[in-house]
């Protein structure tokens, strides 16, 4: 009778100490660790969209040098299209500015210009910057004459799309009249402007 009891409390003892080792190795099973999403790549500029028709206005300073000298502010309109392929960007501009500029003499003065500009750029998304080159007419009033005469520019521009709908920019062009309307004066100008111009 006492060997049972013995035997049944050893039975008892053994039978937890026969389960630990399964318990413990169940604590000590490695935890899986959390999965960390990769981040993903940073974006690249896309291109903007630079393409249809365009109108606006600008205002700015110019400079005039060579056989007569002066300086006066000038503003006025623009209307123009473009042509998106890609980082190209294309276009087709006419622009007109009423100046207030003395060209030497008192009452003589640069009255206003017009130009026809073909432009050529590179598409940075939202910035386009862009050469820009053409004919462009003046008028002039000297000696109590109106005059005016056809002649050339170039230039340099940029612009940026702060909406779909409108682009701030700036431009900066020189322009050359040669022998103005037979005066036998050569003008040459600089104009600097601010741009404000809205997408149709």
């Amino acid at each position: 009778m006492r060997t049972r009891s013995i035997a049944a409390a050893a039975a008892l003892i053994a039978a937890p100490l026969a389960a630990a080792p399964a318990l413990a190795g169940g604590l000590d099973q490695p935890q899986a660790a959390p999965i960390v999403a990769a981040p993903p790549p940073p974006a690249m500029p896309a291109s903007g969209d630079w393409s249809g028709l365009y109108g606006g206005g600008q205002i700015g300073y110019g400079d005039l040098d060579d056989d007569v000298s002066g300086n006066g502010w000038l503003g006025g309109v623009h209307l123009g299209y473009n042509w998106d392929f890609g980082n190209v960007v294309v276009g087709v501009e006419g622009d007109y500015d009423v100046t207030d500029i003395d060209i030497g003499a008192a009452g003589d003065s640069l009255d206003n210009v017009a130009r026809l500009k073909l432009r050529a750029g590179y598409d940075a998304g939202r910035t386009l910057f862009y050469g820009t080159a053409g004919a462009a007419h003046a008028g002039a009033s000297v000696g109590g004459s109106d005059l005016s005469d056809t002649g050339w520019f170039a230039g340099l521009g940029m612009g940026y799309q702060v909406s779909d709908s409108l682009v701030l920019g700036g431009e900066v062009l020189s322009h050359r009249f040669d022998d103005f309307d037979g005066s036998g004066l050569d003008l040459r100008a600089t104009t600097a402007t601010l741009r404000a111009s809205f997408r149709f």
